[in-house]
């Protein structure tokens, strides 16, 4: 499900000849990135500075856990260990739990941003013509989600710690159980008319009226009951019941919707989120579409995941004009496979 819309060629790097065949490729290329350890680049022959003498202009991205320079430049990473580093790890979680791993989808949030540090020095060689060197730091990039933790710190000197999914200030802020399997929402309340609006849409049942929560103070005060309560009313009605019926008072509420509801849900499918492709081994193939959709340059997955070597011939024949004579006989020596 990963890598749509890409091309794929297979290259020996322990081949001298491979090492000169991604110069070539580099010399009619615009973007570098590479995601080795640090080093293994500059032992290859192919860093930032051995390129950009193929291709002075070259824009050049290395992504590494702690980043091409400081005191741990060159320690090894893993996804599980960016948000742990990073700090992200630290906030995320209850408060009577272990911070959480969030290994699984570490690599693509540093994918994503290292996809804009791109974009930004493409803009910049749109206007200079020049190309430049973009160092990303795995944890660098969790640790730019929690500025408001750093600030809080450098301020006041205090250190946050994970709290749930609770507020600050607001009370009830919180998901709650719902009927059926594993079923939740979400519910946030800011002010007091908003509250006032809750407790009219459920009916006004006796703890509403409670002193204990009849102000925000108060609730943020009592917050653990006033979950507990909350929860013993969200359990007797769907997720669905109870987004509807608080929405339609004005309160903020939207189900946690699973994998299965969100590829079922209309909204997605009249937009084209979930789309098909026909991949040659395993046949008809679902992926996830962009999420953004252009008015005048439409962007959508069109092909699948490209198989292992599979625009080899595209590549090296017609991008770098090999012949398939030449071709061959580089697949004999295994500098190509």
């Amino acid at each position: 499900l990963l890598n749509p819309n890409k091309k794929c060629i297979t290259l020996n790097l322990r081949k001298p000849k491979a090492i000169e065949l991604t110069k070539e490729i580099c010399r009619v290329s615009d973007v570098v990135t590479e995601n080795f350890r640090p080093g293994v680049m500059k032992r290859l022959g192919l860093d930032y500075e051995a390129l950009r003498e193929v291709k002075p202009d070259i824009i050049y991205l290395s992504s590494s856990q702690r980043g091409g320079k400081g005191p741990e430049w060159n320690y090894a990473g893993y996804a599980p260990t960016f948000p742990m580093l990073g700090g992200l790890s630290y906030l995320t979680g209850h408060p009577d739990g272990v911070p959480s791993q969030m290994a699984g989808r570490s690599d693509l949030v540093v994918g994503t941003t290292s996809f804009f540090a791109i974009l930004a020095a493409l803009i910049y060689h749109s206007k200079t013509g020049k190309g430049q060197y973009i160092d990303v730091s795995s944890t660098e990039v969790f640790s730019s989600l929690i500025g408001d933790a750093f600030m809080d710190y450098a301020m006041n000197k205090r250190s946050e710690f994970r709290r749930g999914n609770r507020d600050d200030i607001m009370a009830p802020h919180n998901c709650y159980r719902c009927k059926g399997d594993d079923k939740w929402v979400s519910i946030a309340i800011s002010n007091d008319d908003e509250w006032r609006a809750f407790c009219d849409a459920i009916g006004n049942l006796d703890w509403t009226r409670d002193e204990k929560f009849s102000d925000a103070y108060s609730r943020k005060a009592n917050e653990e009951e006033l979950d507990r309560l909350i929860s013993e009313w969200t359990m007797n009605n769907t997720h669905h019941e109870v987004m509807e019926l608080l929405q339609k008072a004005g309160v903020a509420a939207m189900p946690s919707f699973s994998g299965d509801e969100l590829y079922e849900d209309p909204h997605l499918k009249e937009r084209g989120f979930v789309t098909q492709v026909d991949h040659p081994v395993i046949g008809k193939q679902t992926m996830v579409n962009v999420p953004w959709k252009f008015s005048v340059t439409p962007a959508g997955v069109t092909r699948y995941a490209p198989l292992f070597g599979e625009h080899n011939k595209y590549v090296f024949g017609e991008l770098l004009g090999m012949s398939e004579e030449k071709i061959t006989e580089l697949e004999r020596e295994e500098v190509i496979y």
